[in-house]
């Protein structure tokens, strides 16, 4: 299986302009690309940063599976430790949002950083290690450790469960992870915002 190189820009960038001008930069080197909501009609984009847990209704602000669905994404991030940690987004919320993806066909990259986040069923799951440490620190998490993660996550979640590393991946260790740690691929965060970086870390996974 290929390496999934997911590309969360988070709330960024400001601008259409500044967006338009990133995805062109980077969409020829392949890989996963969540931009803001706001992008995704006019980028195209095949990612999603996050979804609701119902297909409509009055739920002022969110934004359904569904919706999500007819505008051509494929993959939706959930439950990422910002979401966890600012908006309060439980397990059962996650889990929610989870049932809701799979059911529009979307398909789910769950971030946990521990255990206990994993879910009793992950059929259909792509599960993104993200250590709190190591997430826009700079700091990123060592390939021992981030292999002995990786091998708990697949113990408890299944063989066939593709799992990524995120968390300070840049060009330099981003092969590491995937031919050293054993990942599936990896989620990068502010790396993602530099089109030669991002390029660069697809070469050194991909092709490297």
């Amino acid at each position: 299986m290929k390496p999934l190189i997911v590309a969360n820009w988070k709330c960024n960038p400001t601008t259409l302009k500044e967006a338009k001008l990133l995805f062109s930069r980077v969409k020829k080197a392949g890989g996963i690309i969540c931009p803001p909501f706001v992008y995704l009609s006019v980028l195209r984009a095949n990612g999603a940063q996050d979804c609701f847990w119902e297909e409509k209704g009055a739920f002022t602000g969110e934004i359904s599976p569904l919706m999500l669905k007819n505008l051509g994404v494929k993959y939706v991030i959930i439950g990422h430790s910002e979401r966890r940690k600012y908006f309060k987004e439980t397990n059962e919320i996650i889990e929610k949002k989870l049932k809701a993806a799979l059911k529009a066909g979307l398909k789910p990259i769950l971030c946990i950083d521990k255990m206990s986040q994993i879910p009793k069923n992950t059929k259909g799951l792509i599960i993104a290690y993200e250590p709190l440490f190591a997430i826009g620190t700079g700091q990123a998490c060592s390939i021992q450790k981030a292999k002995r993660m990786r091998t708990a996550i697949k113990r408890a979640a299944g063989i066939t469960v593709p799992v990524l590393y995120g968390g300070s991946v840049n060009a330099q260790n981003a092969g590491e992870y995937v031919k050293l740690a054993g990942f599936q691929g990896l989620l990068v965060g502010g790396a993602s915002l530099k089109p030669r970086e991002f390029i660069d870390i697809i070469k050194n996974v991909c092709y490297g």
